[in-house]
């Protein structure tokens, strides 16, 4: 299918456009070269203020929203799920892996955040109830991304989806898997670093157990 193979195409495209890395032109930083040198949301938390992380989610969030849409919107029915699909994982593989920028991109949780919420917005709640809560215990953005990517398989072994749902979810967590094996290593080695601010349950349970 032509058009299908021109719309996989158009979302790695799409996902290339690196939300940090495109306003960071404009400020002229390069946000790979300072902090962790991630090109992703909690890297520009960290080093560049709220304003420009919000910009860069912003961006990489409707560049996913973008490219599914576009598959949704210009697909027959009934081969639009296995390409929406695609077209989803297309445009977080092009924000990790960028065309425009060396191929040295971010992480891709925001762009999959994007997509889902056009292809399958019925995992957003599990997704963001699994990753506040994360975060409430440990403060951990990596560990607490990673198992929110896997609460997509998880809801859709739950919910009995289908075949090819249960494809695109093990795609989603294995994905944040790899593109978080830095953090996961860095967790194991006791160096990873944590926000005490959003620890709030861990707090709580401390002063439970004295």
């Amino acid at each position: 299918m032509p058009i299908a193979l021109l719309l996989l195409l158009i979302a790695y495209l799409l996902g290339s456009v690196s939300g940090s890395l495109l306003l960071g032109k404009f400020r002229g930083v390069d946000i790979r070269t300072v902090g962790s040198g991630n090109a992703g949301g909690t890297n520009a938390l960290r080093t560049q203020g709220l304003k420009f992380a919000l910009g860069t989610v912003l961006i990489d969030v409707g560049k996913g929203a973008l490219a599914a849409w576009l598959a949704w919107r210009f697909l027959p029915p009934a081969a639009s799920p296995a390409w929406l699909y695609a077209c989803v994982l297309a445009a977080a593989a092009g924000h990790v892996w960028p065309v425009f920028h060396g191929f040295r991109g971010g992480k891709g949780a925001a762009t999959l955040v994007g997509g889902l919420a056009v292809a399958w917005p019925q995992t957003l709640l599990p997704i963001f109830g699994i990753w506040l809560l994360s975060m409430m215990w440990g403060g951990y953005v990596g560990l607490s991304t990673v198992l929110a990517g896997v609460s997509v398989l998880m809801f859709a072994l739950a919910t009995g989806a289908s075949g090819l749902q249960l494809g695109f979810a093990a795609c989603i967590a294995l994905l944040l898997v790899f593109t978080h094996r830095g953090n996961l290593a860095r967790l194991r080695a006791g160096t990873e670093p944590y926000s005490e601010r959003f620890r709030v349950l861990g707090r709580l349970f401390s002063r439970i157990g004295r």
